[in-house]
Formats: structure tokens, C-alpha cells, sequence
């Protein structure tokens, strides 16, 4: 860090929270490819934000694979890698709003189908469940008055705070953008530190790579 930022107080200080999930299943379920379309028009949002966001909380130990649940059962229930393929592009950076992607979604499904009418009405070797769940934020410990004490909430929060923050935030906040990079750029005037945590992949990395990333930014702001 310069000498300026780091011994610049935050105008206001970073509280960390973390949130909890009780998950419930919903009443829409699908066994072909045909009614997983019907059933993302009707599911709720909370259920396309379990399978697409919370996705990557769930699985952020895992560097390889789909990138949210749609994918993976098309690749391991439907044997339809190219449908997998194209659902897994959908990036959640991209939105702020559950509803585009849910929109987005759609018109994969929409598309694929369209072009081959059996592989709709296929069976899945197993059901694809639509599932929520009720989110509950809670306060912790840890509170960042200047850069030295953010980066080290950062180092010690759970991942769960790291997914709250820096991934549901974006649908929380309606933009491209996060907890973490708002109070920098807003509270620190530290504005290349917040773009430059913008642009970390979140899709091949683990949430524990992306908290070393974003300490790293962080420890390094201003230079």
C-alpha cells in the first residue's frame, strides 16, 4: 500500500457479515428436457438463485466441473454435453437481477430443444429437483476501520462471508459489482483496488483462491 492509503481511515468502517441457507425443495421437478423449460419459467426466483449463485458457494472447492446445477444435470442425467456446455457459459457476473438469468437460462433451454425436438422429450437417468432456500445474514467479529484491518477480516472470515460479500452482493446491490470493491472505491477512494477485484474469476477458482486474490489486491492498493 502507498503511505497515504495506508494510514487513511475508512469514512465509514467494513462490517463482515455472513449469511446461513435452510434449504427446502420446491414443487417443480423435471425429468426431460422438455419440462426442465416449462418448470424455469414457473420456478421462483429464489429457486434460480440456489442453482446458479449459491452453486458456487456449495461447490467453491471444486476447480473443474459446470458452473451451476442446470449444467450439471443436463451432462450427468441427460448425456447432453453441448446443452451442458452452453448453460455453463451463462456468467452471473454479467447480471443484476435474478430474473435475466432466469431469462437467459430459458433461451439456452428454448434454443436446444428447438433445434432437436427428441432430445426434449428424453427421459433423465434421475429427476432434477428445483430447490431453495431461506437466507438468514448474521453480524460477525470482524470490522475494517482502514486496509490493514480489511485485509485481515479477509484473511479470517469464512468463505461464506467471502460468497455473501462478493458474489450475492451483486443481486443484492443491482450492479456488476460487490461489497468488497463499493467501500474500497467509496469509503477509501482506493478506486483502481475495487476495479481490479472485479475482474477476478470466480468460475476458475475456489473461494479460497479468491480470498488470496482479493487480499492480495487489497495489500497492494494504491500501488
Amino acid at each position: 500500500m502507498t503511505a497515504d492509503l495506508q494510514g487513511r481511515t475508512a469514512r465509514k468502517p467494513f462490517y463482515f457479515n455472513t449469511s446461513a441457507h435452510l434449504l427446502r425443495i420446491g414443487r417443480e421437478r423435471a425429468t426431460t428436457l422438455g419440462e426442465l423449460r416449462q418448470a424455469l419459467r414457473s420456478c421462483s426466483e429464489n429457486s434460480i438463485f440456489q442453482h446458479t449463485f449459491r452453486t458456487l458457494q456449495e461447490h467453491h472447492f471444486i476447480r473443474e466441473g459446470f458452473s451451476n446445477d442446470f449444467a450439471h444435470w443436463a451432462f450427468s442425467a441427460c448425456n447432453e454435453p453441448g446443452l451442458a456446455e452452453r448453460l455453463a457459459s451463462v456468467d452471473v457476473r454479467e447480471f443484476t437481477s435474478v430474473e435475466a438469468v432466469r431469462e437467459r437460462i430459458v433461451h439456452i433451454v428454448d434454443a436446444y430443444v428447438e433445434g432437436d425436438r427428441r432430445a426434449g422429450q428424453r427421459v433423465a437417468r434421475e429427476p432434477f429437483y428445483f430447490c431453495a432456500s431461506d437466507t438468514v445474514v448474521l453480524p460477525t467479529r470482524f470490522v475494517g476501520h482502514n486496509l490493514a484491518e480489511f485485509a485481515e477480516g479477509l484473511a479470517r472470515v469464512s468463505v461464506h462471508s467471502i460468497h455473501h460479500h462478493f458474489i450475492e452482493a451483486r443481486l443484492r446491490l443491482k450492479l456488476t459489482s460487490n461489497d468488497f470493491s463499493l467501500w474500497l472505491e467509496e469509503e477509501m477512494d482506493a478506486k483502481k483496488a475495487a476495479r481490479r477485484l472485479n475482474h477476478i474469476d470466480i468460475y476458475t477458482a475456489t473461494l479460497e483462491d479468491v480470498r488470496r486474490q482479493i487480499i492480495r489486491i487489497v495489500e497492494s492498493a494504491g500501488t
